[in-house]
């Protein structure tokens, strides 16, 4: 897995990129997350366009993500889940938890101020 941050205003977007297996990809979303909640941002999108696989690790990971940013009254969005994602998302149940985006635009759009 890659990961690339951006700072839009108040949000942070991570991209992840490649495999999202969990093991060392935990370490690495979950340092680069802490680093920005360090900072201030509460708003996270994370987008999925180039995100070629997945597995439960994965997920753990999002979900992870989304509990730790929750736990400091933040939000944290999904944007540009691939039909492989989305399928995952709606077997797990997990569409019910995350707030998802067709892109990373309308994602950013969608906090409120």
């Amino acid at each position: 897995m890659k990961l690339k941050s951006e700072r839009h205003g108040s949000v942070v977007v991570l991209e992840l990129r490649g495999k999202v297996m969990g093991g060392p990809d935990a370490t690495v979303f979950r340092d680069e997350l802490k680093k920005h909640l360090d900072d201030g941002i509460r708003k996270v999108v994370v987008d999925l366009g180039k995100v070629d696989w997945m597995n439960s690790s994965g997920l753990g990971i999002l979900i992870g993500g989304l509990t730790t940013v929750k736990n400091l009254s933040g939000e944290m969005k999904l944007a540009r889940t691939t039909d492989k994602i989305q399928s995952l998302l709606m077997i797990t149940k997990l569409v019910q938890v995350f707030d998802t985006h067709d892109s990373v635009e309308s994602a950013i759009a969608s906090f409120s101020e």
